[in-house]
């Protein structure tokens, strides 16, 4: 008793100011029993079974997105049970969206035939070809109506929303590192598509040296809910661009206080700080002209072209500043030299199709923080129409105005001659307009296209192989 005593006197606390909390915590070292450490749960360590219940009442997208996590995540959702029940509701329900066969129209067996008697992950991938299915034929009615003026579907946007597009930009640095930016702002105009992506931080153009620009739609379409921007998608390359010489490979547009621009091939703006190093770009998709078929012809062989028709917007990105439609454009064999054909749009002569802009021409920029407008620039979307009314050059790309030495000859106006020129593998456009001092605006008083024989022979070509096929 004495040692037991003892060994308590040992561990008691003197009287004092805090003898009784140290006392009451040494009584608890005695009374409080040990605690078991609580053993790790693991959702994988679950039964298959129990699994394949939570995983049933997961949608498609959800069910796909947990088949990248693991390879036994990957077995569990492609079970023939679960996309068998989700085949078989959409069935149900789209039955009138879908336009079934007769052959088709059948109730779908959900007894273990069906089940047992396909691969893991048939019901799935049956459940996939339908859905797209069912939105490529509900995009192709949407795009299936063509604008008179332009030769395009002037139901792009409708078909834009149904098949959930949209854009993204993935810059890489000199180490491999890549930035993806999703956020765009879209401006939509009649033949053509204007994305802008800003961010506050991307990388500086010092260490960037590529850009790529992918169009993305998700995996599984669905007709009956908006597309989910976190569930599975698809990406496809459309441009890539170096940027690691930017202002040597690339034309500059303009520059306001703040940043100066940059246009590269295909139709791609870039915005630089003039002070920070950070981008702000700016995507043109234009509509490129689908194979067509030509038409046997008789016309006067004094003609070179002849009902050509254009389609001409230019504009700041949210402010328009001409949209024109011209008709019944043509060429003799004079027009045709060194290596182009000649279309006169607007002539100098005709001061009746003389065009004025409207508004303060510039072309608009922002990010999250900063406005501006760069001024004496914009976009210009160009459609040539052939004498079927289909498209036969195409583009979008940023122009800007740059002061001609010459003076105006024109009686009708008094002003400063401004001009803006473009050029592809195509064909080339030229532009001259007049400022105006007192009205504060720029009106155009020749626009000429140059066709290029080559693109011109190539589309004769497709007429010599469709008379082939007709004679032979």
């Amino acid at each position: 008793m004495a040692t037991e005593r003892g060994r308590l006197r040992t561990f008691a606390a003197r009287p004092g100011k805090y003898s009784e909390t140290v006392n009451a915590g040494i009584k608890s070292l005695y009374l409080t029993p040990a605690v078991k450490p609580k053993r790790n749960v693991c959702i994988e360590s679950m039964p298959s079974e129990v699994l394949l219940k939570i995983f049933s009442y997961l949608d498609a997208g959800s069910l796909l997105s947990v088949g990248c996590v693991n390879k036994l995540f990957y077995d569990l959702a492609n079970d023939n049970g679960i996309w068998l029940k989700i085949y078989s509701s959409c069935l149900q329900a789209k039955r009138t969206i879908w336009k079934m066969k007769s052959e088709q129209t059948e109730a779908v067996p959900l007894g273990c035939a069906a089940l047992h008697d396909k691969k893991p992950g048939y019901w799935k991938k049956e459940y996939i070809l339908k859905q797209t299915a069912a939105v490529k034929t509900r995009v192709m009615g949407l795009v299936k109506p063509l604008d008179p003026y332009t030769g395009l579907p002037y139901k792009i946007k409708e078909a834009m929303k149904v098949s959930g597009l949209s854009w993204i930009i993935v810059l890489k640095d000199k180490n491999g590192k890549e930035y993806v930016i999703e956020k765009a702002n879209l401006s939509l105009k009649d033949t053509s598509v204007t994305i802008l992506w800003c961010c506050t931080n991307w990388p500086g153009l010092d260490v960037v040296s590529t850009l790529k620009l992918f169009g993305v739609m998700p995996l599984i379409p669905d007709l009956s809910k908006p597309p989910n921007k976190y569930g599975p998608h698809q990406r496809s390359l459309i441009a890539e661009y170096h940027l690691a010489n930017l202002t040597e490979s690339s034309v500059a547009v303009g520059a306001d206080k703040l940043v100066q621009l940059f246009s590269l091939n295909p139709g791609l703006l870039v915005g630089i700080w003039k002070i920070l190093s950070t981008l702000i770009t700016t995507k043109c998709s234009q509509s490129s002209p689908p194979p067509n078929k030509p038409i046997l012809d008789d016309i006067d062989p004094e003609y070179g072209l002849h009902d050509y028709s254009l389609h001409l917007d230019m504009h700041g990105r949210s402010c328009t500043y001409l949209c024109e439609s011209f008709k019944n454009l043509f060429c003799r064999k004079g027009d045709i030299a060194n290596g182009y054909l000649r279309l006169t749009v607007v002539s100098l002569k005709d001061n009746r199709k003389h065009l004025p802009l409207t508004g303060t021409l510039g072309l608009s920029w922002e990010t999250d923080v900063f406005k501006g407008n760069v001024k004496d620039c914009c976009v210009m979307d160009l459609t040539l129409l052939e004498e079927f009314g289909k498209p036969f050059w195409c583009f979008s790309a940023p122009v800007y105005m740059e002061l001609s030495s010459k003076t105006s000859g024109l009686y009708d106006y008094v002003g400063h001659i401004y001009t803006t020129d473009y050029g592809d593998s195509e064909g080339k456009v030229c532009v001259e307009l007049v400022w105006l001092e007192e009205t504060k605006e720029y009106v155009i008083v020749s626009l000429v296209l140059y066709v290029s024989i080559e693109k011109l022979h190539g589309y004769l070509m497709l007429v010599i192989e469709y008379l082939a096929k007709i004679y032979v």
